[in-house]
This record gives structure tokens, sequence and C-alpha cells, in this order.
């Protein structure tokens, strides 16, 4: 026996028939616990005053799993208590799930259902779409269905022959995930909110969507090829939700001068501003490294002139740059050394006829630990167990 849940979804208290029981899972004669199918979670309540723990679909029986042994029998008659809260929370969920697939039709030339699923906290609707689900189309899927809501269309179901329902072109189908829906079935239970949508589905609804309330889009993501996976909270999530983007905005708009409605425009030019700064830091960090090696002594070593020193507050990437572009202009060799927690050497050679960079550092790391490598006019190497002074010594006084 199917559970009564769908036909029935208001039904939250019942009598029934122990079937079967064993250990703790139980079969009654008849139930309007939900089992879990097709992304709608399991109802949760009691029976016999036994908290159900899970309720599953095994052949054409629908078994309850308690959290404790049950002091009841077979043949005994107990009382089903669906949890209220969470019923209706699923049913408005489930049921707001196909209103964003019909706003989802009403914007995407090419729409497949791609499933859905229900959490505690929020739902997700996956669409297999080409159409880039970007800010302004996921601001639009949020507005329509919450207009949707807003026009209390009726809600309602029954059952076809399947046949009928594949003929119709505005049917949506998801038999991946809305198990049993159709399988070795002679009909389908469509689901129909009137003018907006209509799906195979068997799942519990509202009757009307003005039971749902506000309907809040949390997020976007692709979970696979040609999917985008809308999320969304709906009831006291959402309302909850609400609150906190309100008072995020509100705080944002306040901390930058202007009005919510402007925004986005502020936060465009806050972000222009902060690029050009950026772009300006770097030129002056450029000149103050420039001006740091111009100013670091020089050794000759081995028929060659070496500028050799210690640079502080610069990454390796940064004095690896600049030590490639001032090789040549004063020494045949540069080799800096970084200070800080982390000493790292960059060497720059004019050509082998010097030096030999990677052959430098391999000397440097060889006295000094760590690790590095590169070739004959240019290397690197970091992870040294020496302060800065002392490797810099070592390479003036031709000791590595």
């Amino acid at each position: 026996m199917q559970t009564l849940a769908p036909a029935e979804p208001d039904v939250r208290e019942f009598e029934a028939t122990v079937d079967a029981v064993d250990g703790r899972s139980v079969a009654l004669d008849r139930t309007y616990f939900y089992a879990e199918s097709g992304g709608q979670p399991a109802d949760r309540g009691t029976i016999g005053g036994v908290p159900v723990a899970d309720v599953q679909t095994d052949g054409d029986a629908v078994v309850h799993r308690l959290a404790d042994d049950p002091a009841f029998a077979p043949g005994d008659t107990v009382a089903g208590v669906v949890a209220d809260d969470f019923r209706t929370y699923c049913t408005r969920a489930h049921t707001a799930s196909h209103l964003l697939y019909g706003a989802g039709r009403r914007l995407f030339d090419d729409l497949g259902y791609g499933g859905f699923g229900i959490d505690d906290e929020k739902v997700r609707v996956d669409f297999a779409t080409s159409t880039d689900i970007d800010d302004g189309v996921l601001a639009e899927l949020e507005r329509l269905t919450n207009r949707a809501v807003w026009d209390s269309r009726p809600v309602s179901w029954e059952s076809v022959p399947v046949d009928e329902a594949l003929a119709r072109d505005d049917v949506a189908f998801n038999t991946q995930t809305e198990e049993g829906v159709m399988a070795d079935a002679d009909t389908v239970r469509l689901v129909d909110i009137e003018g907006w949508d209509v799906a195979a589905c068997g799942g519990t609804h509202v009757t009307n969507t003005r039971e749902i309330g506000p309907v809040e889009v949390v997020d976007r993501s692709n979970p696979g090829e040609g999917l985008t996976r809308v999320e969304f909270a709906v009831g006291p999530p959402a309302v909850d939700r609400r609150a906190e983007v309100r008072r995020a905005t509100l705080g944002a708009a306040r901390e930058l001068g202007t009005r919510i409605a402007a925004l986005d425009d502020a936060v465009a030019d806050l972000r222009a501003e902060r690029d050009q700064l950026a772009t300006e830091c770097e030129r002056y960090k450029t000149e103050v490294l420039d001006a740091r090696l111009a100013g670091l002594p020089t050794v000759d070593r081995d028929g060659a002139v070496w500028t050799v020193g210690t640079v502080a507050d610069f990454g390796p990437n940064e004095v690896g740059d600049a030590v490639q572009e001032r090789v040549g202009e004063r020494s045949d060799v540069v080799a800096v050394v970084g200070e800080g927690g982390a000493p790292f050497v960059a060497v720059a050679t004019a050509g082998e006829a010097s030096a030999d960079a990677g052959d430098i550092v391999d000397a440097v790391t060889g006295a000094f630990g760590g690790g590095g490598g590169g070739g004959p006019s240019f290397a690197q190497g970091g992870g040294l167990d020496a302060d800065a002074d002392t490797v810099v010594a070592a390479l003036r006084e031709n000791k590595v």
C-alpha cells in the first residue's frame, strides 16, 4: 500500500492497524507518512508514541523505521501523528519548486528538469538549460515566483493515463528524480498550478500558492554540464534570510553614503577607485624596490661585478622580476636575499660568461638549506635556514 500523504496532505493524525513489525521497522495497513522520494524527505512524527526516524518505500509497502523499539505488535491499532511543522514546510517548499520551474519556463527558450531537493534550510531546483542564469535572471526568477505566490493560484492534482500525459506539451517530466511516479504504472499523477505549471509529481503540495509565503533565492551553482542549480529558502528560513539581507544592504548603503537603489553604482565606483589605487600602489612599490636595488653595494668576484644585498617587505616574485630587469646595468650578477621569517634568494646574471644563476642558488641552498632552481640567467631559492645577512656575507666573500 502506498502512502496517502500526496492525496491528502493536510492529514496530520490517523489510526491504523499494524501489519508487520521487524525490529524497529513497522508496516501499517494505511499511512499518511510521506516516504522519502523524488527529492522530498520523509515525514517526521510518531507511531504509537514512538518517534519515527525514517520512512521508505519497499516494493509495495511503506516501511516506517522507528527511533526506539515499539511496544505494539501486528494486529494492534496505533495512532500516527505526522509532525505538522515539518510536513507544512516540505509541502510549501515542494510547491514552491514547481513555481520556480514555471518561472524558468517563462525565461528560458530551452529548459529541462534536472531534479530538486529539500533540506531543513533551503530547496534546490536544477535547471537543464543553455541560458546563462546571471544575477539579473536570478532576480527575475525570484520576482516571478513570488508574484505567482501573491496571485493565489489554485493547486490541484489528478491521475491521468501515462500516454495522455506524455502527449501533452505543457507537462514537465522528471522521471529520474520523481521515483515511482511512472514506473510500471498505467497512470501518472499530475500537479497543476492553475495557469502556471503542470508537472508529473508524487509529492505533497499546498492547495493554493498563497500558502507558500515568501520565497528568497539564496545561491546558484553548476552541479554538472548543462545544469544550473538554484537554491532558495521558503517559509521561516526565507523570512530570516530576507531580514539578514535587508540589514546588510542597509548597512552597506549607510557606509557608502548612498541609497539602496543606487548601491550597485556606488559599489562599482568603489571598485574602480580601488583598482586605480592598486595600480598606483604597484607603481610606487616598483619604484621603491628599484631604488633599494640601485643602492645595494657591488663587489668584484671571479672577474665579474656582483651586486649583493638584502631587501625587506617584498616577495620572491617581485624581487625576481626586479633583479632580471636590473642585471647588466652596473653589474654582471645581481644576487638579492629577502629578509624576514622565510628568507629567499634571487639571482640574475648577464650570461654564462659571468656566472650561472642556477649554480649560485644551488650553492646557497646547499650551504643554508631549502630548495630552488633555475637556469644560467635566472634562478630562485627559498626556505633558507640562515638569516639574510649571513647569506649575503657568504655571497660577498665568495664562500658559496
